[in-house]
């Protein structure tokens, strides 16, 4: 376990706090492109680590990122009108550029230059792979876009979702990491999901007997997990770890890879993205249908909106019959709900100083261990881990090896990325 003072400093990440300090040196997941879709259109709201903010795309096509409130009397800038290159207060009619310079005070003479010492807190929003990416951290420590290979993927090749959260970040991204829960809370699934079902690793994963062997790399962890195959040999599911909130999900052969991002909306809320890609392949219709559907590793959402269709209010969409007969081995539907269901059952900051960890844990330990780690270095004037390309450019695999198989060389060699060829799956 963890005192309550340390979970304090893995779980807070607004402004001034370690872990948010830590955070805003990363580029950070802020919307789906097409969120702002083209110039002028409607202006969107963000919530990221506990900073309340306004996107919107100019005439020219410029992105901007700043603080919602517009410095007049307050007002949401949501309700502004977003023309001729920049968003307007409807209150009073104050303007701001996407740098949250103030442009026009219609109130105020040109001459008194009184608009040219009102500017909002802005940061850079940039497009990359589908994704608004948001840079809350000093201009001076500001790294390169990332580097994911889903990134750098044709747009044909890649389907991003995501969904919010009742819960801290820390929580579900831990769910992410503990690949031992797949065995119970999602076996139901294993056998029926589209993109799951009559795969090897599929077949294998049911396995209950897991035994983690986890690589320490610079910009996260390699998180073996070991089950039984056949008699003499083990099928091993490679999870990524990357700093500081991504995952990467072992595959299955034929499927696509999929991965995940927890970001911290505020202390107690986050966005959980979806990513799922192929390297090498244009994703198919029947693929993308399922994933719309709410299949694999997304979810059905409320139209117009990010919330789960299966959420809190309505229990999940509990089923204690599906339950009983198997089918879902919790009672709920859909592999990303029953990981939130859980997630968020733990409160919306889990205590941590009343847990009892096994050696299943391990990868969760390491992780708090390296972001807390990284958090204290930050404030001690050192660079963030973890935003670099050799860092970002990795995969997850899984594979069989003999029970006395070299399992460090191997693991290291199928998570590299080779250009134009599949990656490692059974």
């Amino acid at each position: 376990m963890i005192s309550h003072e340390q979970n304090e400093l893995l779980v807070r990440t607004g402004p001034g706090t370690p872990m948010g300090e830590l955070f805003r040196r990363y580029w950070i997941p802020a919307l789906m492109a097409d969120e702002l879709p083209a110039p002028d259109c409607p202006p969107v709201r963000v919530s990221l680590l506990s900073e309340r903010l306004i996107a919107f795309r100019d005439s020219a096509g410029r992105l901007g990122l700043m603080d919602e409130f517009c410095a007049h009397r307050g007002v949401s800038l949501w309700f502004g009108r977003n023309e001729e290159n920049g968003l307007r207060c409807p209150y009073h009619g104050w303007k701001y550029d996407v740098t949250g310079q103030c442009l026009e005070v219609p109130s105020e003479p040109p001459e008194s230059g009184f608009c040219k010492k009102v500017r909002l807190r802005a940061y850079p929003l940039a497009e990359a792979g589908g994704v608004l990416w948001a840079y809350m951290g000093p201009p001076e420590e500001q790294p390169t876009l990332p580097a994911f290979e889903w990134v750098g993927v044709p747009g044909s090749h890649r389907y991003i979702s995501k969904r919010w959260q009742e819960s801290n970040y820390l929580q579900a991204m831990e769910g992410g990491i503990d690949s031992s829960h797949v065995s119970f809370l999602h076996r139901g699934d294993l056998n029926r999901d589209p993109l799951h079902r009559n795969t090897v690793g599929a077949k294998y994963a049911r396995g209950t007997n897991t035994v983690f062997d986890i690589l320490e790399a610079p910009g996260g962890l390699l998180i073996g997990a070991r089950r039984n195959a056949e008699p003499g040999f083990h099928y091993w599911r490679i999870t990524q770890w990357m700093m500081p909130w991504y995952t990467l999900i072992p595959p299955y052969q034929g499927n696509a890879l999929n991965g995940h991002a927890w970001v911290p909306m505020s202390d107690e809320h986050s966005m959980a993205w979806t990513i799922t890609f192929h390297p090498t392949r244009p994703l198919t219709a029947d693929e993308r249908e399922a994933m719309e559907n709410g299949h694999g590793v997304h979810c059905d959402l409320i139209p117009g909106t990010f919330r789960p269709v299966a959420n809190r209010e309505n229990d999940y969409l509990m089923d204690r019959e599906a339950q009983k007969a198997g089918l879902y081995y919790s009672g709920i539907k859909g592999i990303s709900i029953q990981d939130a269901s859980l997630q968020e059952s733990m409160g919306a900051i889990a205590d941590r100083s009343k847990e009892n960890l096994v050696s299943t844990d391990n990868a969760i330990i390491l992780a708090r261990m390296r972001l807390r780690k990284a958090a204290l270095a930050v404030q001690q004037g050192e660079r963030a881990p973890g935003a670099d390309v050799a860092s970002q450019r990795v995969r997850s695999a899984s594979f069989i090896l003999p029970a006395d198989g070299a399992f460090k060389a191997t693991a290291f060699d199928a998570v590299k990325v080779r250009e134009g060829e599949p990656f490692v799956a059974v």
